[in-house]
């Protein structure tokens, strides 16, 4: 069990009977009262984000997880398909644990999935993926000293706003956290 002044961001939380992850915390001392503890909580198996306000002298209990290194292979009807990279077994995930990361996962992707007493419930992306333009509008010449961009569809899907001289079939490396382009791989 953990104090309300020892919680950080992104530790996982068990609040009556379900996981959450802190998003973000604030701390508030009101003139008159009690201090309290506003916790923005993403719910790991359902994924949705609620507000939560606590007494400040409330105590958590606080879950640590498992996590495996694995290989996305492929995604169909049934969910999304990966195979542990030590022990080579298979095993397929649901749309809603993969969620937003299923826009950065390209072929043969090595990431970790998070797991809570031997079942898993989500995947952690590493901070950048390459993956391959498909379709982007071609660069005019002369526009690149302004620093112009122009958006670029990607093989999983993504949409990212690009520089002008990135063409189809480039290569390039996106930030997952937060979705924009770095540089070509």
């Amino acid at each position: 069990m953990i104090d309300a002044g020892e919680l950080r961001r992104g530790w996982v939380l068990r609040i009556d009977g379900a996981l959450y992850q802190i998003v973000s915390f604030q701390h508030q001392k009101i003139g008159r009262g009690s201090a309290n503890v506003r916790l923005r909580l993403r719910d790991l198996r359902g994924g949705s984000t609620t507000d939560r306000t606590f007494q400040a002298s409330r105590r958590f209990e606080r879950v640590i997880l498992d996590s495996h290194r694995v290989q996305f292979l492929y995604s169909d009807d049934a969910g999304y398909h990966f195979m542990d990279t030590e022990t080579f077994d298979d095993m397929t995930l649901s749309a809603a644990a993969v969620g937003g990361a299923a826009k950065y996962m390209a072929d043969s992707l090595e990431l970790e999935v998070v797991a809570f007493e031997g079942s898993p419930i989500g995947v952690e992306l590493p901070v950048t993926v390459d993956i391959e333009v498909l379709e982007t509008e071609p660069g005019v010449r002369g526009d690149t000293a302004t620093g112009a961009t122009k958006q670029a569809r990607m093989a999983t899907g993504l949409t990212v706003q690009v520089p002008l001289f990135v063409n189809v079939g480039d290569v390039l490396r996106i930030d997952t956290r937060t979705g924009a382009y770095q540089t070509r791989a």
